[in-house]
C-alpha cells in the first residue's frame, strides 16, 4: 500500500494545538526537509512580493536557483484568483 498525502494533511490538521503539530512535524520531517520546506516558504513569499530579483533571493536566502525557477514557474501557471489567496495566506506570517 502506498502512503497517501491526504493522509498526512488529515493528521497535520488534527492537531489544533501548535505543540503537538510541531512534534508531528519534527517527526515526520529530517532537519533537512524542515529547512527546504521553510527556504521554498521564503522563496514563494518574496516571489509574490516581487520585491527582489530571483538571484538576489538565491544570494540573500542561499536558496538554489532552481528552486527559485520552479517557484516561480509554478507561480506562473497558478489561476489568478489562487494566487490572490496563497498571496494572502504566506505573506501575513
Amino acid at each position: 500500500m502506498r502512503a497517501s498525502w491526504d493522509i498526512v494533511l488529515e493528521k497535520i490538521i488534527a492537531h489544533p494545538e501548535p505543540s503537538e503539530l510541531r512534534v508531528l512535524l519534527d517527526l515526520l520531517l529530517t532537519e533537512e526537509e524542515r529547512s527546504a520546506i521553510a527556504g521554498r516558504l521564503k522563496v514563494f513569499q518574496l516571489l509574490l512580493e516581487s520585491q527582489m530579483s530571483q538571484r538576489q533571493i538565491a544570494a540573500e536566502y542561499q536558496v538554489s536557483i532552481a528552486t527559485i525557477t520552479r517557484c516561480s514557474n509554478y507561480l506562473k501557471h497558478m489561476e489568478p484568483e489562487l494566487k490572490e489567496k496563497v498571496k494572502a495566506l504566506i505573506c501575513t506570517l
